[in-house]
């Protein structure tokens, strides 16, 4: 009983102990539970602290995992953190992740500092992203990671980076813009220089210390050489000065020396607020010198305006006259001294009116303002103006770039009457075109028809409505071809009108049409360019012509018949002839027995007839020869003075029995020629025989042989009763008048035809001068 209490007692410590400590452990708890809530809460915030900073911690352990928030994969463009650091690169051609060049050097420096400790620094750039992040790492501590994993801080600094960028660029900008205006002011043409506020020089350019003629820019300051001398008592520093007290730019026109010579610059300094004050010169000279040479232009050409036949007047922007030549005061019958007292453009309009040299119009005040608004026009305006007393102006309003107005004025009253009388010439040329015979076509140098006559139209066949057209020279051509017998002659037509028209060269041509009209054209070249096409209608004396020419066929052959008849019949004439001459000789020989007193008479007188008909025959068959083209001529040298000598004498019976005085002159330096001794003596003889036989008793004849350059001369003249022109011509011809004086007909004698062919055939020419009462006188001269 005792030990059951006892063991009931030990059990309610027991449990008494288990209730104390249950309780302990509960207390415990909860506080151990207040410790982690709280915990956990410090933990969450500073995770949210983390995720908030701009600062994220990436942890890189030993075996390349990595731990990090999960806004590292947002700044990285990526869905999620991955679980090792080379699943940080960019993935095949997609946004996001770091570069993998990038990746390569953050894994090594990762690796470096594992390995060694060191800590590095970087900046990566993810892919697809303008995000700049900057990269931090070192050893991690032990109690954040034993093992020696590596701690990187991930800092975002895009808006630092970028306003960075911006301001290094506007940095760079400023720079580039300083050395830029500096190497301008440096290198600028015109002096340039700066002082301080006490008035000396600290900065001048290269052109200053060229015009200065210093050595250099640091000697020129040093030595405070100014580029403008004193002025009025007035040093360029005092003017600077006055200029900074004034707080206004100073400009002045002053001359200086630069380079040895004296031009004039426009000199300007400007305030530079409390730095100082900058000035320039810049040389005016070629503007002076330009203002100078505008002054004389403009003088020129008013003074050239005053010699222009059409009125020329200007006016201002205040429409006020400036300027008016000669032509325009006569034209508007204004006086010189309105140019003294320049008057505005409508008083001008007024004062012309009244001088009833502007056109009549109902309302005048309208006219007028609306002439006033030529000022207001970017564009010329031109009027025709018919004044009261028939004169025609043409007026152009030209506005100027100043604002001024210029206004001219044309007398075209001439003009129009020379128009006039040109339209008249125009008609009257149209109507004579159309009267004439000919056909008449005028083209231009393109080709194309300008002018035509009805004719043209009717010799080749043509409309008058295809005429009117114009047409070109092809299209022209196509017509003609059409309607010619050859149509392929239309090109020599068409080469016809180019020759004229292009190569100003006057050719011609002929075409059958298929009708069996033949046309005749020519091109010819005129004066303005053009060419004038002018076309015949010839059949008709193309008939006359064939039919001619069968006639000349005709009488050719039968002068042919008649040559060859006379040739024959003086041959078959010779042989009795001679025959006759030779019984004639027996006879006189007293062969045949002794003849009576009588008889020897008669055989005389036969020896004398054959004697006289051989000559004729010899003439005859001579003449006919020569027109044949058929006579031979021998070869020898023939001494002139015996030879001419001997065909005189061979004649003094018949000039001593005629009662004439001969005079031979000459010597035997007259020379020689080549030639038919018996025909040239023929040739001589026939004119010393006219000569005998056209000087009467008492008359008397001269012979003379004379050397000239071209070769020997012969002249046989008398005092006979001479020839008129046109009986000489005849006389040259053979004919004589007929007996009952209506025609001519053929001479007995054919002297002097034979004479100038047989002269002709050996190279010489013969002349016959004879004037009625005065003789006759024949020149041969012989080659």
């Amino acid at each position: 009983m005792i030990l059951s209490q006892t063991m009931l007692v030990l059990i309610g410590l027991l449990l008494a102990a288990w209730a104390v400590a249950a309780v302990w452990v509960m207390v415990s708890a909860r506080v151990r539970m207040k410790k982690a809530e709280s915990a956990m809460r410090s933990g969450r915030r500073l995770a949210r602290m983390v995720e908030e900073s701009p600062t994220i911690p990436l942890l890189v352990r030993a075996d390349g995992r990595i731990e990090a928030a999960p806004k590292l994969a947002k700044w990285l463009g990526l869905d999620q953190v991955p679980q090792y650091l080379t699943e940080l690169g960019q993935a095949d051609g997609g946004d996001g992740g770091i570069p993998q060049l990038q990746l390569g050097e953050l894994i090594a420096a990762v690796r470096r500092t594992q390995k060694t400790g060191a800590p590095f620094r970087m900046v990566v750039t993810p892919a697809g992203s303008r995000r700049s992040l900057s990269l931090r790492g070192h050893l991690a501590d032990p109690q954040v990671s034993p093992g020696g994993a590596a701690l990187v801080w991930v800092f975002d600094f895009s808006e630092s980076e970028g306003e960075l960028v911006r301001l290094r660029e506007e940095a760079s900008g400023a720079r580039a813009d300083f050395v830029a205006l500096v190497g301008l002011i440096e290198a600028a043409p015109m002096p340039m220089w700066f002082r301080d506020r006490q008035g000396r020089l600290r900065l001048v350019n290269r052109a200053y210390v060229t015009a200065v003629q210093g050595e250099s820019a640091e000697a020129v300051v040093a030595a405070g050489t100014e580029l403008v001398e004193v002025i009025d008592g007035l040093s360029a520093a005092q003017i600077a000065l006055q200029a900074a007290e004034r707080h206004t730019p100073i400009e002045r026109m002053v001359a200086a020396t630069i380079g040895g010579q004296r031009r004039t610059h426009r000199i300007s300094d400007l305030p530079l607020g409390e730095e100082g004050v900058a000035g320039y010169a810049v040389d005016v000279e070629d503007m002076e010198e330009l203002a100078r040479s505008f002054r004389a232009f403009r003088d020129a050409q008013r003074s050239m305006l005053d010699q222009l036949s059409a009125g020329v007047a200007q006016f201002d922007a205040g429409r006020q006259l400036v300027f008016a030549n000669q032509p325009f005061l006569r034209i508007f019958g204004l006086k010189p001294a309105i140019l003294l007292d320049p008057q505005p453009f409508e008083r001008l309009l007024d004062m012309a009116r009244d001088g009833g040299r502007v056109p009549e119009v109902r309302d005048f005040p309208a006219w007028r303002r609306e002439r006033a608004g030529w000022f207001r026009h970017s564009a010329a305006q031109e009027e025709a103006w018919t004044l009261a007393d028939g004169t025609h102006l043409r007026v152009v309003a030209q506005p100027m770039p100043d604002g001024g107005l210029m206004l001219i004025a044309e007398d075209q009253t001439e003009q129009l009457r020379l128009s006039a009388s040109r339209d008249t010439l125009l008609r009257t040329r149209a109507a004579t075109f159309d009267s004439l015979f000919e056909s008449i076509g005028v083209f231009s140098p393109d080709g194309k028809m300008q002018l035509w006559n009805r004719r043209f139209a009717q010799d080749w066949g043509l409309d008058a409505d295809f005429l009117d057209t114009h047409p070109k020279v092809d299209v022209l051509l196509e017509r003609i071809g059409a309607r010619l017998k050859r149509p392929v002659q239309s090109k020599q037509v068409g080469d016809v009108i180019r020759a004229a028209t292009l190569d100003r060269v006057q050719t011609s041509g002929r075409v059958v049409l298929a009708d069996g009209r033949t046309l005749e054209f020519a091109g010819v070249p005129l004066p303005d360019g053009n060419g004038l096409l002018t076309v015949l209608d010839i059949t008709d004396s193309q008939k006359a012509e064939a039919a001619l020419r069968e006639r000349n066929a005709a009488l050719t052959e039968a002068d042919a018949v008649k040559t060859r008849f006379l040739a024959n019949m003086s041959y078959e004439f010779r042989t009795p002839l001679t025959s006759i001459g030779g019984f004639a000789e027996l006879l006189e020989a007293g062969i045949g027995g002794d003849l009576t007193p009588q008889g020897h008479e008669y055989v005389a007188a036969i020896l004398t007839s054959v004697q006289r008909l051989g000559e004729q025959i010899e003439t005859v068959l001579d003449l006919s020869q020569s027109e044949a083209g058929l006579l031979p001529l021998a070869e020898e040298e023939i001494e002139l003075m015996p030879f001419v000598t001997k065909v005189v004498e061979e004649r003094v019976h018949a000039i001593r029995d005629g009662g004439l005085t001969l005079d031979l002159r000459g010597d035997r330096g007259a020379g020689r020629v080549k030639g038919d001794r018996r025909r040239l003596a023929r040739a001589i003889g026939h004119l010393v025989d006219n000569a005998i036989a056209a000087t009467p008793r008492g008359g008397r004849i001269l012979v003379d042989l004379t050397p000239t350059k071209q070769g020997p001369r012969v002249v046989i003249s008398d005092n006979g009763a001479g020839m008129d022109t046109a009986t000489l011509a005849r006389a040259m011809q053979g004919l004589k008048p007929s007996a009952d004086g209506a025609g001519f007909e053929r001479r007995q004698g054919l002297g002097l035809p034979l004479a100038r062919q047989l002269i002709e055939a050996h190279g010489g020419t013969l002349e016959l001068l004879s004037e009625p009462g005065q003789g006759t006188a024949a020149i041969v001269n012989l080659p």
